[in-house]
């Protein structure tokens, strides 16, 4: 076990670590500011994951959020172990082969997000109430205005908002993969996981163009909800 989780790490691997934490968190304040139904954290955290090993994309993600609960926003803090669990999902998604095609990321993205949902529910009902500064709260306290109590509430949440998150998230490390030059990814631990099967060019487009199609279901999304609790 310690050989494995050693072989995540290298000098490329620290490296990128701290740039991925450094995006993780300033991507994850724009949106909080937006109050955007969707977190996109996580992206630093899945590229180290993918590129590096389920280690130390466990690693980045929990790093990431205690250095922005500790420097920046206290209630950012808490959910370490949700981005731990991201990281090591990823990572563990990429070593089987899900980090090769668009449509394979976005299965990734799926099944990190069932993980996140599961994680992340106890510490919203216990710790919040279910009520987070996040955007997805108004779909939260939506659903609790419906008659759902507090878990069912933040459950549904979860499952409606984790998946547009996270293969939005898997979609934009994807890209940003593909984009870094070949000599670069080659001196990561885990490079063979991004070794595409069609050209990059196309898998690119297509996964921008996921992006935003779920970029805009999401605010549609918020919209429609905010128009209703305002009702």
């Amino acid at each position: 076990m310690l050989e494995k989780i050693k072989s995540n790490f290298n000098t490329q691997t620290w490296v990128l670590i701290p740039i991925a934490i450094g995006l993780n968190i300033a991507v994850g304040q724009i949106v909080l500011v937006l109050k955007l139904p969707v977190f996109l954290d996580s992206i630093g955290t899945v590229m180290v994951g993918v590129l590096c090993g389920p280690w130390a994309g466990a690693l980045t993600g929990a790093l990431s959020n205690v250095i922005w609960g500790i420097a920046f926003d206290p209630g950012a803090f808490p959910w370490w172990p949700v981005a731990f669990f991201i990281g090591y999902m990823a990572g563990r998604m990429a070593n089987w082969g899900f980090f090769k095609s668009w449509w394979r990321v976005v299965v990734t993205g799926f099944v990190i997000a069932l993980t996140a949902a599961i994680v992340s529910t106890p510490i919203s009902v216990y710790l919040f109430g279910g009520i987070t500064a996040s955007g997805s709260s108004f779909i939260t306290a939506y659903l609790m205005q419906t008659g759902q109590g507090v878990l069912q509430a933040v459950l549904s949440t979860g499952f409606l908002t984790e998946p547009v998150d996270k293969i939005t998230t898997a979609m934009l490390a994807f890209a940003i993969i593909l984009g870094l030059p070949k000599r670069t990814i080659s001196g990561y631990p885990n490079a063979k996981n991004v070794e595409t099967q069609t050209e990059s060019k196309t898998e690119l487009y297509i996964a921008l163009g996921v992006v935003v199609l779920l970029i805009l279901f999401a605010v549609f999304l918020l919209q429609g909800m905010i128009a209703s609790l305002s009702g």
